[in-house]
């Protein structure tokens, strides 16, 4: 055998051991981490899975245990991402039935029930003889249901809510408008000071004819009195 051949076998004895180093390191830290989950010490069990997936970012095992950890933890939205990452791995029917059918159930108690009725239809698929699927799928469907009448019952009554308002808007503005108009009405009416042309120069006329009148009086009383009057200085 020559000195290149033992070279290669020597690589590959070091990568099969340092495999099977890592493999027992996934599993160990698997194993903890599922002594703490059952013991409900959820915080540990959460440390543990992670640093298996250090050792095996693919090992869908700890990203669906982490994912139950994360649950019970109320982490609903890292726990769904580690079900969808662990989805999108598996190839095992009968695992990917469980990880959607846990998606479902955190979907359901955050009352994203559309999402819940596609996960657990997706659950159904890879295992079709599991009834407590079924039933959950029969529930989020029925929440679904009346979730979206709900919401079209809200939406309907905002709408009335909106034409009654404008009407009340359009009432008050008639009332206003009408309340102004009455108040104009009661307003004396100014008169008219202004003189026409044709009414002025027949008070002109009638001025002039008074003054005339007054002249010819004074004119005859100075003859009566038998001299003109000349004015004071």
């Amino acid at each position: 055998m020559t000195l290149k051949y033992r070279y290669i076998i020597f690589l590959l004895f070091q990568l099969g051991a340092t495999s099977m180093l890592a493999q027992k390191a996934e599993r160990d830290y698997i194993r903890r981490g599922n002594r703490f989950f059952n013991d409900s010490v959820f915080v540990d069990a959460e440390v543990n899975y992670r640093k298996a997936l250090e050792v095996n970012p693919n090992s869908t095992v700890s990203m669906y245990n982490l994912g139950n950890t994360l649950s019970q933890q109320k982490k609903a939205k890292e726990a769904v991402e580690q079900y969808t990452a662990a989805a999108k791995i598996e190839k095992n029917k009968m695992k990917l039935a469980h990880i959607y059918h846990n998606a479902g159930v955190l979907f359901l108690a955050t009352k994203d029930y559309k999402q819940a009725v596609d996960v657990f239809k997706m659950s159904l698929k890879n295992n079709p003889t599991d009834n407590e699927t079924r039933y959950n799928l029969a529930l989020a469907q029925k929440l679904l249901k009346d979730q979206q009448q709900q919401q079209k019952q809200d939406k309907d009554d905002k709408n009335k809510n909106k034409d009654k308002d404008k009407q009340k808007q359009d009432q008050d503005k008639e009332k206003n408008q009408k309340q102004k108009d009455k108040q104009e009405q009661s307003k004396p009416e100014k008169r008219d000071n202004k003189m026409s042309k044709e009414n002025a120069e027949q008070l002109l006329n009638s001025v002039m004819q008074d003054e005339k009148g007054v002249q010819d009086k004074v004119k005859k009383q100075q003859v009566i009195q038998g001299g003109r009057l000349e004015k004071d200085w």
